[in-house]
């Protein structure tokens, strides 16, 4: 597999340095980008549909914000909520060190940017949202997905065996944005999402 993937831990990619600019109705963020991250060009579709149509963050807690990329979802949860910590997961570093320069720069100083096995995270999760790396493949985007829903808070909607959890009798397929949360709503069906009662995966952003 080759090390231009944005899942890499250190992309070889030329750096080329770009700014994408995050415009919703209630957030407003500019955003530094580079090559070796995932859609470094433009805020991806999904994401944006996630950002718009999920239910928002919790008052408080700690939230996750898993393949964080650069930080588009991590920094509209952490304006949205400044209560709540988000704590920014990815492996890759480049995407890492970008998206703590963006909280910085938007003054958002409740994410905490880290690597998947930082001692520092939470054991549990109020709320996890992803547009989650599918070009990993399909059973390691399955085993990825579980073993992060297993932090839920214990009761919460969504969490493993679940109606329409990953891996239980009639859960989505795992291609494109999700979101879970304790009450969530589902995303609206309108552009072809497909639903559940507390994960999205719209079909216009695989990954």
């Amino acid at each position: 597999m080759s090390s231009q993937h944005y899942f890499e831990a250190q992309p070889l990619a030329a750096h080329r340095p770009g700014l994408v600019r995050v415009v919703l109705p209630d957030v407003y963020l500019e955003l530094d980008t580079d090559s070796g991250v995932f859609s470094p060009g433009r805020l991806d579709p999904g994401t944006r549909l996630l950002l718009e149509e999920a239910p928002g963050p919790p008052a408080s807690g700690d939230i996750l914000d898993l393949g964080c990329g650069y930080g588009p979802i991590a920094c509209v949860l952490a304006a949205r909520s400044p209560g709540v910590t988000v704590w920014a997961v990815d492996v890759n570093e480049r995407a890492l060190g970008l998206c703590a320069r963006n909280a910085r720069k938007a003054g958002l100083d409740n994410i905490r940017c880290v690597v998947p096995d930082a001692p520092e995270i939470p054991r549990h999760f109020a709320g996890i949202w992803s547009n989650p790396p599918v070009r990993i493949g399909k059973a390691a985007l399955h085993d990825l997905l579980l073993s992060w829903l297993a932090r839920l808070t214990p009761g919460a909607p969504g969490a493993p065996g679940a109606p329409g959890a990953p891996g239980a009798p009639g859960a989505n397929r795992s291609a494109g944005p999700l979101k879970v949360t304790r009450g969530a709503a589902p995303v609206s069906e309108r552009r072809g999402d497909y639903d559940c009662p507390f994960l999205s995966h719209p079909r216009s952003s695989l990954r």
